[in-house]
């Protein structure tokens, strides 16, 4: 019968609990890694977004997406909080609203997302101190046009203050899926 050596079955005990962990300590860094680069859930707060988004949705942020077009659905930071709302002008553009409609560059544009007649006051860019939006800079506004701090009241985003966009919701269970089919 041959003696097990005490510094052998420390060493094996060790090993074999690496061994069980190890996968769990990945899972866990994956997450995170996914959590912070790729994509991470987000919560709606207030109804700015009424009627495509309600509050207390849940949606899934993506990340790694930074090419915004037209009427893409952006989160970014503003005052250490996060705000949701539609890209409405990109850089070099011209936005104006006239009679409840979108002008950019002169050129009308339809709003296809809005629902329940939400009117949009007349404005013009010049109201926010610009002729032209400038490179690295978003025009935003919340589909709920009456009832959203957007550009017109807090100036145009910057892109580095953009988190990435949204289209697709997780919470509640009647609208999982792609919310934003354009």
């Amino acid at each position: 019968m041959e003696l097990e050596n005490p510094k052998e079955s420390k060493k094996n005990k060790i090993s074999n609990a690496l061994k069980a962990t190890l996968p769990y300590i990945i899972i866990v860094i994956v997450v995170a890694l996914i959590r912070s680069f790729i994509i991470t859930p987000v919560q709606v707060e207030g109804m700015s977004m009424y009627s495509t988004l309600n509050d207390k949705e849940i949606l899934l942020l993506k990340k790694y997406d930074k090419s915004y077009k037209r009427f893409d659905i952006v989160v970014f930071n503003y005052n250490n909080s996060k705000l949701i709302k539609r890209v409405i002008g990109l850089p070099g553009e011209t936005v104006e609203y006239k009679d409840n409609k979108l002008y950019i560059d002169d050129k009308y544009i339809e709003e296809d997302f809005l629902k329940n007649n939400q009117e949009t006051y007349d404005f013009k860019l010049e109201e926010i101190g610009y002729k032209k939006i400038p490179k690295g800079y978003y025009f935003v506004m919340g589909d709920n046009r009456t009832n959203s701090t957007d550009s017109r009241y807090i100036g145009l985003i910057s892109e580095k203050d953009i988190e990435g966009t949204t289209n697709f919701a997780i919470f509640p269970l009647n609208k999982f899926g792609n919310f934003n089919k354009l």
